[in-house]
């Protein structure tokens, strides 16, 4: 916020609730894993590489 030419600074009791918020924030995300796949690619993610490879034939997308 700028007031007569100069920039307002946050108070601390202000920058304190914001970290406190930001670490409940935080707590609160729920870890995620990602589902098995059945016959998908015994590699890494094919479409990081831009092809697919299925019983050793590659296509590409």
């Amino acid at each position: 916020m700028k007031y007569n030419n100069y920039i307002r600074k946050p108070s601390k009791e202000t920058a304190e609730k914001a970290l406190l918020e930001a670490e409940i924030r935080n707590q609160k995300l729920p870890l995620v894993e990602n589902p098995k796949e059945i016959n998908g690619p015994s590699d890494l993610e094919p479409t990081r590489y831009g092809d697919w490879e299925r019983r050793g034939i590659i296509s590409d997308f």
